[in-house]
């Protein structure tokens, strides 16, 4: 995790949205800008946790704590966010503070294996990459041992449409030691085992690809700065992780999931139509980020 999150936050700044979000965003249409996507993702989350006043909310692998504080701002809950970066923490935390909302969400180093206590809601936005499979069935067994008996839960992860596979020998060396992004036939079983209904699956097909080009042509942009923090070297290695990586949900066959899971039969609604209903809400309700007096206002995932 250190090795590819512990880059300084000026350096994710040069392409990131405002919002600091390093996960696959969600387009609308295709004319939406990043800002406005990475908001979609959001308010698309958002809406699928069933999200009520005062309620506990844990956010594993919550990055710079963009999601966290969302989260809070909309409904007033209580979230608390876990990360395995020191330097996404600091930023988590100084970004509660300038907001006002340092009471009511908490940012701590920690692992999700660590956790105790029941919570409302559990979302976990591009960590999962993280886990590896060996991993898959403690980490749903504890998702459960952590969510309330009417509680919710929303996965939102890379995964590959062929089937289980490996990563990338070149990406596994230099960007993402330890990644994997499995195969839903990997991660269902250990879903079943632990005990949690999978109550909604989605496939996001090109919106990761999207996300990636963004990404690459913002940061082609501003390659200068980037050489200027690190090094020639360093941006031909970023280059061809972000050409790389966008090919590979174009053409190749990785895509990302979100799954919602819960601990009862009826934690949810029966139909989805309170999705788009809850986003309608949100999205004339919400106002954007707060800025942080930096470049971007300031997740997984």
């Amino acid at each position: 995790m250190a090795h590819h999150y512990d880059l300084s936050r000026s350096f994710f700044e040069l392409f990131l949205d405002r919002d600091l979000q390093y996960s696959c965003a969600y387009f609308p249409t295709p004319d939406t800008g990043l800002d406005e996507a990475q908001e979609a993702k959001k308010r698309h989350i958002a809406a699928k946790l069933l999200l009520r006043p005062g309620m506990r909310v844990l956010d594993i692998g919550c990055g710079w704590g963009g999601m966290a504080l969302y989260l809070a701002r909309i409904t007033g809950a209580q979230v608390t966010g876990i990360t395995l970066s020191r330097e996404q923490l600091a930023v988590a935390r100084e970004r509660a503070a300038h907001a006002g909302l340092a009471g009511q969400v908490r940012f701590e180093l920690r692992d999700y294996r660590q956790m105790e206590g029941r919570f409302d809601r559990i979302a976990s936005v591009g960590m999962f990459e993280h886990v590896g499979v060996p991993h898959y069935p403690a980490f749903f067994a504890k998702l459960r041992d952590l969510m309330a008996e009417d509680g919710v839960a929303l996965l939102h992860a890379i995964g590959r449409s062929d089937g289980p596979g490996s990563t990338n020998p070149w990406f596994r060396k230099y960007i993402f030691p330890g990644g994997y992004s499995p195969a839903l036939s990997e991660v269902i079983p250990a879903v079943e085992k632990a005990g949690l209904w999978n109550t909604d699956v989605e496939i996001l097909r090109l919106h990761y690809a999207e996300t990636l080009r963004h990404w690459r042509e913002r940061f082609a942009a501003r390659r200068e700065e980037a050489r200027a923090m690190y090094d020639e070297r360093f941006c031909r290695m970023w280059e061809f992780y972000l050409a790389g990586a966008e090919i590979s949900f174009r053409y190749q066959g990785h895509m990302v999931f979100q799954m919602q899971l819960a601990r009862s039969l009826g934690a949810v609604p029966l139909v989805r139509d309170y999705m788009q209903r809850t986003e309608t809400v949100l999205a004339e309700a919400v106002p954007p980020p707060l800025r942080t007096g930096r470049n971007v206002g300031a997740n997984n995932a």
